[in-house]
């Protein structure tokens, strides 16, 4: 009985070895694949950043700047916004949202977004605010969703990026 449960204990302590060895390459795969996640949402941004004056353009919005990366923080530090890029004129600022596939939820947390980011970039406030979303894929339910919301869609297309908003397209101001 007692050599059953000197076996039995060891069994327990190799299985719980391997448990933690288990639960350690599972916590490195993770974080090796968020890395590459956000490798891939950058190269999204940065094919984006010089196409979206030369698109915003073309439809009657003459831009002059694009900022990267704006992050808005609270009293106590914590980030309260994200913006991919803010492309402005004099009047008017576009918040793009980039991703490597766009989703449904991605189209919402931008809408959110842009519902507060007056509060939280006062320094925008007199501008008019658009919005758009950007992704190397774009499901078409996807780019229905953010268009009928008012936003910009700009996605790939070949080698290129380019704005899937027909003519009628009038988007929301914030």
């Amino acid at each position: 009985m007692q050599e059953n449960d000197q076996r039995l204990r060891q069994r327990f302590e190799e299985t719980d070895r391997k448990t933690q060895e288990t639960d350690r390459k599972i916590e490195k795969l993770s974080e090796l694949i968020g890395r590459q996640g956000n490798r891939l949402g950058e190269f999204v941004q940065e094919m984006v950043r010089p196409a979206v004056v030369r698109l915003l353009r073309e439809r009657g919005l003459p831009m002059h700047q694009v900022a990267p990366n704006l992050t808005a923080y609270d009293d106590n530090g914590q980030v309260i916004a994200e913006i991919d890029l803010l492309a402005l004129n004099e009047q008017v600022a576009v918040a793009v949202e980039c991703k490597s596939h766009l989703s449904l939820d991605d189209v919402n947390a931008h809408l959110a977004r842009l519902a507060t980011f007056k509060d939280c970039f006062p320094q925008y406030r007199a501008y008019q605010l658009l919005g758009a979303v950007a992704g190397m894929v774009v499901p078409d339910q996807v780019g229905r969703f953010a268009y009928r919301k008012g936003l910009f869609v700009l996605a790939q297309s070949g080698q290129a990026i380019e704005i899937r908003n027909d003519a009628r397209f009038q988007p929301s101001i914030w």
